[in-house]
């Protein structure tokens, strides 16, 4: 099942998300409909929230940087292979140096921004068996793993910007609230009108 994605404004995309258990409903289901909700909206991430769900679940699937040609082979390699669950996930460290890269969201179309993120991070998470693990990711995988995390903490990545750019961007953000903005993919806006 394709979900609608959640727009910028709705209330769900600014909730500390929670923690679910090993035996929370249909969750074998949920997960695969939020990749194909995924796939169909073109993203390379996806957190539960975003689909007006408040738990601590998010997915990633990077294969499409695979053809990127501004990044490293090795980044391109590791990319082709980084699909991913993480549930009721925790960062446990962030470290390196901040790098900057130009970020878009499924649930703020047609926005994209500069944003600076660390380059590593070690994050302690569950899989879709209930096991823990803890990794560390750098580079690309760390970001998307960062931004897709902003989300169960209900952080987007507009808040990672300059006044300035917040004041850029405010009119357009409003925009997409209510519904005024084009995506290929279906959406939930929170300010809509209903038509009659």
């Amino acid at each position: 099942m394709i979900y609608p994605i959640v727009a910028y404004g709705d209330p769900v995309l600014r909730k500390k998300a929670q923690d679910i258990k090993a035996d929370y409903p249909n969750l074998t289901a949920l997960i695969d409909d939020m990749f194909e909700t995924m796939y169909a909206a073109s993203g390379i991430g996806l957190a539960a929230p975003q689909i007006g769900k408040s738990i601590r679940l998010f997915i990633v699937d990077a294969t499409p940087f695979e053809d990127d040609e501004d990044l490293s082979e090795a980044d391109r390699m590791l990319l082709s292979q980084f699909k991913k669950v993480f549930i009721n996930a925790q960062i446990v460290q962030e470290r390196g140096d901040e790098w900057v890269f130009n970020e878009g969201c499924l649930s703020i179309p047609d926005v994209r921004e500069d944003v600076f993120r660390k380059d590593e991070i070690t994050i302690k998470y569950w899989d879709t068996d209930f096991k823990e693990h803890e990794e560390v990711f750098s580079g690309i995988a760390a970001r998307i793993i960062q931004h897709e995390y902003d989300h169960i903490d209900g952080i987007l990545f507009t808040d990672h910007l300059s006044a300035l750019k917040k004041r850029m961007i405010k009119g357009k953000l409003t925009q997409i609230s209510k519904g005024l903005v084009r995506a290929d993919y279906r959406m939930k806006y929170p300010l809509a009108k209903k038509k009659r």
